[in-house]
């Protein structure tokens, strides 16, 4: 069999949530969201574990592994500011897997996480049934219900997927995504309504190694014409849409049925503390 890997985006600065929310405290041994991501996907039989983080972060999340998992935690930790231009900000998630590029062995698959996002072990082991199977020019998308994905109060942002015969055909990044007073689902951003059962993305993708040289392409590309910028970022969704449109990628989708947890603001910690716990103990 192939070997997998997981790769976690750990990189954020957590400007909304007032900290290194990484590392915010969850479960009631000091788990913090990735923790979960890491022993689900391990469960799930993804051995090899690539943390992307930052510099100033580094030691800190370092530290935080050894501490939940043990010395032998079977991780590899990458710095995603050693990676190209220097900037406050990070440059985006694009960016962010080409950091790890190193780190995924050649012609093998690999798992693809937000640090902050709660999946469930459900996920993971769809997507670990379907990983090995994935050859160049092939990725793979674990999509969830929109409304299982939105906080009770505030917005997020969400990658609003068109998927026909259960194969992703756009995706577009939606800002401002929440419920009204009134419980219908709108973006604020655009005024648009969405069912309840919209698939979306929530960054859970899987991705054949050779992925990387059309990823490397579109960040160029993006990066001839921001260098300059402080803020824009290289996301991956749009430069997945790009590849898509080039016929160059075809992306497969697969649904999910778990309920999403995450963290953006502060108020919400003590939400995703006692849903996690909740969604643990079942």
């Amino acid at each position: 069999m192939k070997k997998m890997s997981l790769v976690v985006m750990a990189a954020g600065l957590g400007s909304r949530f007032g900290g290194t929310k990484q590392l915010a405290k969850i479960g009631p041994n000091g788990e913090a969201i990735l923790d979960y991501a890491i022993r689900d996907a391990q469960s799930a039989g993804i051995e090899d574990i690539v943390l992307i983080v930052r510099n100033e972060i580094a030691a800190d999340i370092e530290s935080h592994i050894k501490n939940i998992h043990g010395s032998e935690h079977n991780c590899t930790f990458v710095c995603q500011d050693d990676f190209g231009p220097q900037r406050k900000k990070p440059w985006g998630t694009t960016h962010a897997v080409l950091s790890a590029r190193d780190a995924v062995d050649e012609d093998n698959s690999f798992l693809l996480v937000n640090a902050d996002d709660y999946y469930g072990p459900a996920s993971f082991e769809l997507a670990s049934n379907q990983l090995p199977l994935l050859r160049a020019g092939e990725g793979m998308l674990i999509t969830f219900q929109l409304a299982k994905t939105l906080p009770q109060s505030g917005e997020v942002t969400r990658g609003v997927c068109d998927v026909r015969n259960n194969q992703l055909t756009q995706i577009v990044e939606t800002t401002g995504i929440g419920f009204s007073p009134s419980g219908e689902i709108i973006a604020s951003s655009t005024g648009q309504q969405f069912s309840k059962e919209v698939p979306v993305s929530l960054n859970l993708w899987g991705f054949h190694s050779s992925i990387m040289k059309p990823l490397e392409q579109q960040w160029d590309r993006f990066f001839s014409e921001n260098a300059s910028s402080d803020n824009s970022e290289c996301l991956l969704p749009e430069s997945i849409h790009s590849l898509m449109n080039a016929g160059s990628l075809v992306v497969k989708t697969f649904s999910s049925e778990e309920e999403w947890a995450g963290l953006t603001n502060p108020e919400d910690l003590e939400v995703v503390q006692s849903k996690i716990r909740n969604l643990r103990s079942l």
